[in-house]
């Protein structure tokens, strides 16, 4: 690829990135605000709302996996409308269509659950007093999920039709609003009900639904969006829905399957002691704040790679790769020279300096965390890279493998026969991503190699005779 055009396509790919992951470290910035508010009512309050948010975050996360292939599949239409000189508006209409009744039907299904569990966790030993305050918080999180899904489709529709840009301003207003929304339902302010630990999830649930009303709103306005967007979510094309679900459904399993294990490695945490598993618990939400990056290079080298590969540039598809790869290297080192040089400015947001057994374990896990935290970009960047050939079936199998067959054995085996503690789970944490990334690239570069070959058979002969 010559010079050009690779500074070109990175400005591009910051240019999709930036919005996508600032959007992300807002939203990180409301969860984080709901538990400091939490913080503000009572330990068992703090025990409560975490419960349920975490069970929210699961059940949205896997709802979320299910339209996140909507931005490829709009990518790939456009491009492929651009090919052959017509329009792809109907098509995008219709991607969208069926995006918003998956989202409604998940969001249905998604709340029920999540009300259900506030019912069924009794029976696995959860604390009756928790569940009690927890429950009304649940109940009024569910609703909420429909309008945090359909922000999502509007989300993937603007990032594949490259224009994500009103994305951050929407969520960074939605920090603010979420604060003043809660503070007032906690404590009753300005003739509202005091609600307490409930109202947090009043106030989520409203802010949801003013951030989707405020996007829909801006993206109608818009000149280029607006002329796609479609109006209602009928009449769905049955082909089209079938397109999607075949797409999402492995996204949604992979993400499941990913917080499965860190799920299960708390557990392990757990086991091994309090200041292990607060320690880890800290270190973790560090380096999934500069995750967050990572999600926003995931997204944008997928998108460009649908559009690379319905054009048939599976050479530039390929640098494409390596260059959101860089990226995330980048981010890793920089961040990873912080944590070696100042690790205790980095944990005084968390811990103070009381904290005499978790501290030395929180430095070592930090410093392992710099190579963790390459690893688990990487392989979100596969992640990625497959859902941009729509091989999304073959990053599940290959999440499983990585994570189940190799990362919770390697974990279980360093933290307790090896007699590592702390250390060895989170070695086996970076050997499970590490073989992620390396199988998923591995499978994004074969089936690169395979397209190419099927779209220009001539050329793969060419060079196979060159190699002979």
């Amino acid at each position: 690829m010559n010079l050009s055009r690779y500074r070109a396509d990175g400005r591009r790919l910051t240019a999709l990135a930036t919005p996508i992951a600032l959007t992300q470290l807002a939203q990180i910035a409301v969860s984080t605000t709901n538990i400091a508010l939490m913080g503000t009512l009572g330990v068992r309050q703090v025990a409560a709302g975490g419960l349920a948010i975490v069970l929210f975050n699961q059940i949205r996360t896997m709802c979320v996996g299910l339209i996140t292939g909507t931005g490829n599949q709009i990518a790939s239409a456009v491009s492929s409308a651009g090919k052959r000189g017509d329009s792809a508006g109907q098509e995008v209409r219709d991607i969208v269509r069926s995006s918003f009744v998956i989202a409604t039907l998940a969001g249905l299904l998604g709340g029920a659950l999540l009300i259900g569990l506030g019912w069924a966790l009794r029976w696995m030993g959860q604390d009756a007093g928790v569940l009690a305050d927890a429950r009304p918080l649940m109940v009024a999180l569910a609703p909420g999920l429909l309008p945090c899904l359909w922000f999502q489709v509007l989300r993937q529709y603007t990032v594949g039709m490259q224009r994500p840009q009103a994305l951050l301003l929407v969520t960074l207003g939605s920090v603010g609003l979420n604060l003043v929304l809660a503070l007032a339902f906690i404590h009753g302010w300005a003739g509202l009900p005091a609600l307490g630990l409930t109202g947090i999830g009043v106030a989520t649930s409203l802010v949801f639904l003013i951030t989707f009303g405020v996007f829909l709103a801006m993206v109608r306005h818009d000149v280029e969006l607006g002329a796609t967007l479609p109006l209602r979510p009928w009449p769905s094309n049955p082909a089209t829905l079938r397109t999607e679900l075949k797409l999402g459904g492995p996204i949604a399993l992979t993400y499941g399957s990913e917080a499965g294990m860190f799920s299960v490695l708390a557990l392990v945490m757990g086991s091994i002691g309090p200041a292990a598993l607060a320690a880890h618990n800290v270190v973790y939400q560090i380096i999934y704040i500069v995750f967050q990056v990572a999600i926003g290079l995931s997204h944008g080298a997928s998108i460009l790679v649908s559009h690379a590969v319905a054009r048939d540039e599976f050479d530039h598809a390929r640098a494409l790769a390596w260059l959101a790869l860089r990226h995330v290297a980048v981010v890793a080192a920089l961040t990873g020279i912080v944590y070696a040089v100042a690790p205790d400015w980095v944990l005084r947001p968390f811990l103070n300096s009381t904290e005499a057994e978790t501290i030395p374990i929180a430095h070592t896990l930090l410093l392992i965390g710099i190579v963790l935290q390459f690893f688990d970009a990487a392989q979100n960047i596969g992640t990625g890279l497959l859902r941009g050939l729509k091989a999304t079936n073959a990053g599940f199998r290959l999440s499983l493998i990585g994570y189940w067959c190799v990362g919770l054995p390697t974990a279980l085996l360093l933290a307790f026969p090896a007699g590592l503690g702390a250390a060895g789970v989170w070695w086996g944490l970076t050997a499970g991503l590490a073989t992620t990334a390396a199988l998923m690239l591995r499978r994004y570069f074969a089936l690169l190699s395979a397209k190419a070959a099927a779209a220009f058979p001539h050329q793969a002969i060419e060079r196979a005779t060159a190699g002979q």
